[in-house]
């Protein structure tokens, strides 16, 4: 009897990208569900604007690279970089600012340097960071004010409106600025009392951002029971920045609480669909530990003495110049070898 050989490896049913990429769409949309409630439609907009803006610039920088337009089009990539920028987006940002991030994401940071697998670097993060440093007022001052989708946010028609006529000054009435700058701001001349007494936080730690994280984790833990991605960067993630938290940040009156650091942001967005990105990460278990535990450090960093409320972007993007390095000391083992090898001369499995 003629038995069938074959060579590792020896993968069965793997996931096409185009899989991959619709069901981090799917586990996003509990996220943007959260915002529309609590933020309204700005989010909503922003996201239906950002994707068809980065599927049509795929296919514009496709068609001059004369490369299959439709095969790489439903890779679900592009969409997935527009989902990134919506959901990151203040809520009344101009039109022409999500679209400089989307074209910049798309076009610079990933097609100009080969296309899917060939870019160093996050590109949602990279259209953000552009955006946020290029356009700081439009970038800070047009987030929405916590209110109810049924309950005080601006309706569908009013929103719309003010995304599209591309002011770059805010709504009186409708803006407010987010929980961590707020309390970055006003913690040198006031107690973590008063401080919180501000509308931002309500009752709770955040008004409204902490179901928006809610949902995020929520969805990232979805991801993972997939196997879409592994636990590794997130808990790295979470881990640097609870343990740098703890350690240097214990009084309110001085530091961010740990609380607003991990709901009060986009700590969930960037622990699961932003660090994660298969490309611009570390390859192998113990690097993506160690790429997340940079992040996580990092956010820590700027928030609290950078210039920056946030920092997941520039901390994803400093970090992506780290990977080369995190990957050539931090190989996996080879099969058939005791132990991996870390590029030392003769070292033997």
């Amino acid at each position: 009897m003629a038995f069938v050989q074959q060579s590792s490896p020896h993968a069965h049913s793997a996931r096409p990208t185009s899989r991959v990429m619709f069901w981090v769409l799917i586990a996003a949309l509990p996220g943007l569900l959260a915002q529309t409630l609590f933020f309204g439609w700005g989010n909503l907009i922003n996201v239906v604007f950002c994707i068809a803006v980065a599927i049509a610039s795929e296919a514009a920088l496709l068609k001059l690279r004369k490369k299959p337009v439709a095969f790489f089009i439903k890779d679900n990539t592009a969409a997935v970089t527009g989902l990134l920028l919506g959901l990151s987006l203040p809520q009344f940002a101009p039109w022409w600012v999500s679209a400089v991030a989307v074209i910049s994401a798309i076009v610079v940071a990933k097609q100009l340097y080969g296309g899917l697998g060939s870019n160093p670097f996050n590109p949602a993060m990279v259209g953000y960071a552009l955006v946020l440093v290029s356009f700081p007022v439009a970038m800070t001052t047009n987030w929405a004010e916590p209110a109810m989708l049924w309950d005080g946010a601006p309706g569908f028609g009013e929103t719309l409106a003010t995304i599209a006529s591309g002011q770059q000054t805010a709504v009186d009435g409708w803006t407010m600025a987010t929980p961590l700058d707020e309390y970055k701001h006003k913690i040198t001349t006031h107690t973590a009392v008063e401080v919180l007494n501000h509308p931002t936080f309500g009752e709770g730690i955040a008004k409204g951002w902490e179901w928006v994280n809610g949902a995020f984790l929520a969805g990232g833990l979805l991801l993972i029971g997939l196997r879409i991605i592994s636990w590794h960067i997130p808990a790295g993630f979470l881990g640097g920045l609870i343990v740098m938290s703890l350690a240097f940040g214990n009084n309110a009156d001085l530091y961010t609480p740990l609380s607003l650091h991990l709901l009060a942001g986009g700590t969930m967005l960037g622990a699961f669909f932003i660090a994660t990105d298969p490309v611009s990460a570390a390859t192998s278990h113990q690097g993506k530990l160690i790429y997340g535990a940079g992040i996580g450090i990092l956010i820590y960093l700027i928030r609290t003495w950078g210039n920056y409320p946030d920092a997941v972007a520039f901390s994803v993007l400093l970090m992506n110049f780290a990977v080369p390095f995190i990957d050539h000391y931090t190989p996996p083992r080879t099969y058939g070898h005791h132990k991996a090898r870390r590029g030392v001369p003769g070292s033997q499995g």
